[in-house]
């Protein structure tokens, strides 16, 4: 049968009160989702897995599933009064020019611009100086549901490769053309996947990909990873294999860089997301050799930049926060390595260019730059234009300029011309927008964890704002493999803050905030201290007035995703809404879909060991949703073409939410058709997919109008 659910609402007349309120019902009838009797054994223990047959995207009885949930959602999301007045302000909030810094390829100035609304950016270059497109991804396709990924110059400049997603999809298309002419060289080559494009002069590049899989091509599990070198007009099936596919060089995750003088290949080779070998062939002595610059897992390393045959390396080798050190390429091994930019208390992110090194420091999640030149002199501390994240600072060695971007949470992201040798900073764009900085403030909390941690955390909302614990909020969290969340501007979010609301963002363990230990005290069977941390930001919220549990959601995207099903399982009861965004939510089986097994790092497997297992299936948001818990509003997002984070762990979650008995909420799935994790979504599908989440948090919150 199918599942009926009257949902009422008591409706505010008033922003922020419940003086005046209206009643008013609606029946949700959820699709039948069929069990099938499957059963998975570890260690001796039986977990039924009923809607096994919902990760299967390739059949029509899956389809049908998609196309029934998506009409009782949106069935649901249609009655919602302010619905479009929530769509119009995001896209007007979203009309404005958006340009990228420049940049010179062959001797000519290349930049992205966006005229406001365009599904994606296109690239223009400077002829005459005159602007000319040079490529428009929106002329991909129809449905704006094919995006420009990488684009990647010859040494010459005459030549370029760019790579393209099909619906949102990680494998990629790559295509050649003349940048002179525009016209296609060559083939275009086919399924690829975690690739960058690295040219070796004008003759071609190296890429990387895995054996397209038997069956699904968005769901299979891809293990073994390869770089290839194409030659430029030879077929795809004729190009060699460089690294990868030996019993000594098997990864998950392996590619290929070259350095800016052209000399060096460097190849990287990882098992998961974090820690990597690293090798470097001399292309200059033309042969193969192959030599190898850190052997192990353990640590995480890359070249930054090399003077002939001096690399500049940056590690986290005996240095969790990160370091630079040089070594002679002739013997790159670890051993023979000399520091340049010793390890200090701050996470370092570092980059080169216009002849200098720019250290990039993270200080309780905001922004410090220095500037070093090769002997690793300190020239100077760059004066920023306030607090918040600084981007960019990277380019070629010969750049007369560098550039960086620079914005918080309440002020949009501004791009400044930086002279390296006086050291100032100019202002080369800044976007022209209806939103006013200066009515907003934003400030950092530091509150205490579950078990004392203190851990920082962003607050933004207008000012003046009345402490009553009737604002709706978002707390927005992600909390895995070592990604740090900076504060930074987006357009959607200051739309939120333009309705009253207030947005947190806590830099919670797992994340890469204060280097290798916070990440590490967040993966495997530490991956608590994640979901503590999380629920402690929204108890210091409710305690300190900014909302109440009747006011605040949370939201979170792919690993977030699983921290917001996660916590919603275990503190149903301190929020109102739950958005998790394409999440990973069944913990036993991740590692079984495309490269999932790659992120054991952060998670361990159900295989493991028994320890390891238990723990898992603790806080698995498919494995621990409770019957007859009243749990808060939930909308899951996922989309169709997801194969990063498989859409079947999101379908099997919602499908049993929807089973059991969770209270009267509404615990709806929003699937996308026709896009993917994220990356390259049109624009008009994230206006329309944010329309929705906003949609859904205030009505559920209570409100018939949109605050002010």
């Amino acid at each position: 049968m199918k599942k009926s659910l009257i949902v009422v609402f008591s409706l505010s007349l008033i922003l922020g009160c419940k003086e005046e309120s209206t009643e008013k019902s609606m029946q949700l009838n959820y699709p039948e989702t069929k069990k099938v009797d499957t059963i998975d054994t570890y260690f001796g223990t039986e977990i039924q897995d009923p809607y096994r047959w919902l990760e299967d995207d390739m059949s029509d009885e899956t389809a049908k599933w998609v196309e029934e949930q998506n009409q009782v959602t949106f069935d649901f999301l249609n009655q919602i009064p302010f619905r479009n007045e929530i769509n119009n302000r995001l896209t007007e909030f979203w009309n404005y020019e958006k340009i990228s810094a420049p940049f010179i390829e062959g001797g000519i100035t290349y930049f992205y611009k966006n005229d406001g609304l365009q599904d994606h950016y296109v690239v223009y270059r400077m002829m005459d100086e005159v602007e000319e497109v040079f490529l428009d991804p929106n002329t991909f396709s129809e449905d704006g549901t094919t995006s420009l990924d990488d684009l990647s110059f010859s040494k010459s400049g005459k030549l370029a490769a760019y790579s393209i997603s099909e619906g949102g999809s990680d494998w990629r298309k790559v295509i050649v053309i003349d940048t002179e002419t525009k016209e296609q060289v060559g083939d275009t080559l086919v399924d690829l996947k975690f690739t960058g494009i690295a040219w070796k002069g004008d003759e071609g590049f190296y890429y990387s990909t895995y054996e397209k899989p038997e069956g699904s091509q968005l769901s299979a599990m891809t293990n073994e990873h390869k770089l290839y070198f194409h030659k430029l007009n030879t077929n795809q099936k004729e190009d060699e294999v460089i690294f990868g596919g030996t019993e000594n060089q098997k990864g998950r995750y392996i590619g290929g860089t070259i350095s800016e003088d052209g000399r060096f290949l460097y190849i990287s080779r990882s098992v998961s997301t974090s820690g990597n070998e690293l090798y470097l062939m001399d292309l200059e002595k033309g042969d193969t050799k192959i030599l190898p610059i850190i052997i192990g897992f353990e640590n995480t390393t890359s070249v930054l930049d090399n003077k002939g045959s001096k690399l500049y390396i940056q590690t986290n080798l005996d240095a969790a926060n990160q370091k630079i050190v040089t070594v002679d390429a002739s013997n790159p091994l670890s051993e023979n390595w000399e520091d340049l930019i010793p390890e200090t208390e701050h996470v370092l992110s570092p980059s080169t260019g216009s002849g200098y090194i720019f250290a990039r420091y993270m200080v309780d999640a905001v922004s410090k730059v220095k500037q070093f030149d090769f002997d690793g002199n300190l020239i100077r501390e760059i004066e920023l234009p306030g607090i918040g994240t600084a981007g960019g600072f990277g380019g070629k060695s010969e750049a007369e300029n560098m550039y960086y971007s620079f914005s918080n949470y309440k002020t949009p992201s501004s791009i400044y011309s930086y002279d390296v040798e006086t050291g100032t900073s100019e202002i080369y764009w800044q976007p022209e927008m209806d939103f006013d900085p200066d009515e907003y403030e934003s400030n950092q909390v530091f509150y205490a964890s579950k078990d004392g941690t203190k851990v920082p955390m962003i607050i933004t909302h207008k000012k003046g704002l009345d402490l009553n614990g009737k604002n709706p909020t978002i707390l927005y969290g992600y909390g895995g493999f070592n990604v740090s969340l900076p504060p930074g501007f987006s357009t959607i979010s200051a739309v939120w803050l333009e309705m009253g609301g207030v947005y947190a963002v806590p830099n919670i363990r797992g994340g890469g905030e204060y280097g290798r230990a916070w990440h590490d005290a967040g993966i495997k069977l530490k991956k608590q201290n994640v979901f503590d941390d999380f629920i402690a930001a929204a108890e210091y919220l409710i305690d300190k007035r900014f909302t109440s549990s009747d006011y605040l959601a949370i939201r979170g995207a792919s690993n977030g995703g699983l921290l917001v099903g996660a916590v919603v399982n275990q503190r149903p009861e301190l929020f109102k809404v739950g958005i998790p965004q394409v999440g990973v939510m069944d913990m036993l089986r991740y590692h079984t879909f495309t490269a999932g097994a790659g992120w054991a790092y952060d998670y361990g497997t159900a295989n493991d060991n028994e320890e390891m297992f238990q723990y898992l299936k603790s806080y698995s948001p498919l494995h621990n949703i409770q019957e007859g818990q009243n749990y808060p509003a939930i909308m899951v997002t996922t989309a169709d073409h997801d194969d990063r984070v498989v859409p079947a762990h999101s379908f099997k979650y919602a499908a049993e939410l929807q089973s059991k008995e969770t209270g009267e909420a509404p615990k709806l799935i929003r699937i996308d058709v026709g896009a993917g994790h994220g990356a390259g979504m049109p624009v008009s599908k994230i206006v329309d997919l944010h329309t929705d989440i906003f949609g859904f948090i205030l009505y559920n919150m209570g409100y018939d109008k949109l605050p002010e």
